[in-house]
């Protein structure tokens, strides 16, 4: 039988995240995508706590013009500069069972951009 594509996302997750652990120094950076918008956070997992997040939902970027893609990179850049203002600069990239393309990999280029080492 056939997985369902959630299914088929949530098999691919759990393969990710034996590998991908975020500490202090390098924590985890997380992507959800929905069909409407993209959310991300930076996780430390050795205390399971968000330091720091973003999502397209914010005024500012949900009133812009442009594609998901290009509201993705903004998110993107936005994470970058909080992380930066809470002294984060390194962080290991969870994509959470997503396909790196389209809207992720805008993401994660949007992150590069605002200076965080992925």
């Amino acid at each position: 039988m056939a997985l369902s594509k959630i299914e088929r996302r949530i098999k691919i997750k759990h393969r990710i995240r034996k590998k991908v652990f975020g500490t202090l120094e390098r924590p985890r950076m997380t992507v959800y995508r929905s069909n409407r918008y993209i959310s991300v956070q930076i996780i430390d997992d050795t205390r399971g706590q968000t330091l720091v997040s973003a999502s397209s939902r914010i005024k500012e970027i949900s009133e812009a013009n442009g594609t998901k893609s290009q509201k993705a990179a903004m998110v993107g850049k936005l994470i970058a500069q909080r992380a930066l203002e809470a002294g984060i600069t390194k962080v290991v990239f969870d994509r959470n069972g997503y396909l790196y393309h389209g809207k992720v990999k805008s993401l994660a280029d949007g992150a590069r951009e605002g200076g965080l080492i992925l």
